[in-house]
């Protein structure tokens, strides 16, 4: 694809979009590439760097490889998304502790009008497509009431994590930040981003490169030979997601294993509803503008 500088630069943005997203547990970046349009992209170009990509660059072919693998594409998106992660790391984190209510309320509206127009593209719905439909938001429903638990901090766990983490990150609807909090490492990992932990970070980065290499190949099969029932698979993700990402939560003690942890309940609407109503349809308001933008483009 033929592109300006100025494409490029709203691809840096757009990748931003993903970094903040991904920074959050129970939003997916994966889910902020279908809002703008890129996510058939992002995983072609992912699935392409493979053994023959790997020939050309031991052969010094540079051009051929940056070519082969989409590499304006991914060098943009990548900037876009690590500058994001590394300046929002701290602000996301902060305003999660200090205005959840909001925070959560306007990725509601995100993911809410991100299920409804990745359900549009569904071109035939019959018993395939909505048996995907209610397998995935039943999954995407069981991750997010399911209990985080304590695990080491070997790094070769780390390198687990990573594979695991980055799988759920391109999958819209399953957030890559939230598997961490499952696993017990989403907030060891945001303190390596914050104290630039290079051993930490490096590990985690190799375990996020094998993982998305592998699952872009599953993923774009998937798309290109059962797209409906993909889509169909995806949408329901982001659905069950919502769980997650409803606004007002109460803390709750629970005794798992002889342990008392802390979790959150959904509870009914209380402190900052007209703020978070508002909100919510920013969020909403923001996917129509940028769908309507990428459909305009297409």
């Amino acid at each position: 694809m033929e592109r300006k500088m100025k494409d490029y630069a709203m691809l840096m943005l757009k990748g931003m979009g993903m970094g903040a997203a991904d920074v959050v547990p129970g939003v997916s970046g994966g889910t902020i590439a279908f809002i703008v349009g890129i996510y058939d992209e992002l995983i072609n170009s992912i699935k392409s760097i493979n053994l023959h990509a790997g020939r050309l660059l031991c052969k010094g072919r540079l051009r051929e490889f940056w070519k082969t693998i989409n590499g304006n594409f991914l060098f943009f998106l990548l900037l876009g998304i690590g500058i994001s992660v590394f300046s929002l790391a701290k602000l996301i984190t902060y305003l999660l502790e200090t205005e959840p209510v909001l925070v959560w309320s306007f990725f509601f509206g995100l993911v809410l009008a991100s299920t409804w127009f990745v359900s549009k593209d569904i071109k035939e719905w019959n018993w395939k497509t909505v048996s995907g439909f209610l397998v995935g938001a039943v999954v995407a429903f069981y991750i997010t009431v399911a209990t985080p638990t304590e695990t080491p901090t070997h790094l070769l766990f780390i390198f687990c994590c990573g594979v695991i983490a980055i799988c759920a990150m391109i999958l819209p609807g399953i957030s890559g930040s939230f598997i961490l909090v499952l696993l017990g490492k989403y907030f060891y990992i945001m303190e390596a981003v914050k104290t630039l932990d290079l051993v930490v970070l490096g590990v985690f980065a190799v375990g996020c490169f094998l993982g998305i290499t592998s699952f872009s190949h599953v993923l774009s099969y998937a798309l290109r030979r059962f797209r409906n029932v993909t889509l169909a698979v995806l949408s329901g993700f982001m659905l069950g997601s919502l769980n997650k990402v409803w606004p007002w939560k109460a803390q709750v003690k629970e005794l798992v294993e002889g342990q008392t942890i802390v979790v959150e309940q959904n509870v009914l609407p209380g402190e900052s509803l007209t703020e978070g109503i508002v909100l919510m349809l920013v969020g909403f308001i923001l996917v129509y503008v940028l769908e309507k933008i990428s459909a305009r483009k297409a």
